[in-house]
C-alpha cells in the first residue's frame, strides 16, 4: 500500500521501482477519503511526503494515518517512511518531530556508513524533522540533523528518493518562502542531480525490499 497525501506528491520513482520489479501496489489518496483499516492485509506500507505537518489536528486523514502506521508496527507489517512519512513513523514509534535546526531545500548529501543508503545528493524538502525513536538506529545525517532511521525492518528518511526533479522545481515554485533566486538554484540543481538520483533510489529500494 502507498499512501499518497497531495495531488503534487506523487509516488514517482518508488512507482517506477515497484513496477520494474513487478511488485503489486495500491495506492490510496488521503484526500479522497481515510486511510485503509487492516494494516494486516498488505506486505507493507510506503508512506509518502506532504505540506502538512504531522503534529497537525486537521485534516483528519494526518491522526488516522499515524494509527494505521502503529497498526502496521503491532502487526510486523514493515513501513518505508519517505520525508513526511519517514516522520509519522517516527511518531508511531514514539519518537517526535519539531521545527528544523534549519529548513532543508534541495539537493543535499547525507553521508551514511550504511551501503544500503547512498549518500545522495537527494531532494530535500522539510521544515521540521524527526527524533530518531528509542530503540532504532541512525543511519544518515544531513545539516539539520537525523536523515535515515532503522527500526527492525522498518525505515525512515527525511529526504526524498521517490522524488522527480520536476517534482522539486513544483514544490519550490509554489512555495512563498523562497525567493526566485532559490528556485533557480532548485532548477539548475535538479536539472544536475536529479537524474542520477533515480539509480541511487533504486539502490535504496532494492536494499530495503531485499532485507524484508
Amino acid at each position: 500500500m502507498v499512501l499518497q497525501h497531495g495531488p503534487q506528491g506523487p509516488a514517482a520513482r518508488l512507482t517506477e521501482w515497484l513496477e520494474a520489479r513487478g511488485i503489486d501496489y495500491e495506492l490510496h489518496r488521503a484526500w479522497d477519503g481515510p486511510p485503509p483499516s487492516d494494516a494486516g492485509a498488505f506486505g507493507f506500507l510506503a508512506s509518502l511526503g506532504s505540506a502538512q505537518s504531522v503534529n497537525a489536528r486537521e485534516p483528519q486523514w494526518i491522526a488516522a494515518e499515524v494509527e494505521l502506521l502503529r497498526d502496521a508496527l503491532r502487526a510486523d507489517v514493515p513501513v518505508l517512511g519517505l520525508c513526511w512519512g519517514g516522520q509519522a513513523l517516527s511518531v508511531a514509534l514514539g519518537g517526535q518531530v519539531a521545527p528544523a535546526a534549519m529548513p532543508e531545500i534541495g539537493w543535499l548529501t547525507v553521508p551514511s556508513p550504511d551501503e544500503a543508503i547512498p549518500e545522495g545528493p537527494w531532494l530535500h524538502y522539510h521544515y521540521e524533522a524527526f527524533s530518531v525513536p528509542a530503540g532504532a538506529t541512525e543511519l544518515a545525517r544531513s545539516p539539520a540533523g537525523p536523515a535515515a532511521f532503522r527500526a527492525g525492518r522498518n525505515l525512515g528518511l527525511q529526504f526524498h528518493p521517490e522524488a522527480t526533479e520536476t517534482m522539486g522545481e513544483i514544490w519550490a515554485h509554489n512555495d512563498p518562502n523562497l525567493s526566485v533566486a532559490e528556485v533557480q538554484t532548485m532548477a539548475r540543481e535538479g536539472a544536475r542531480y536529479g537524474p542520477s538520483a533515480r539509480a541511487q533510489a533504486f539502490t535504496l529500494f532494492d536494499a530495503w525490499y531485499a532485507a524484508l
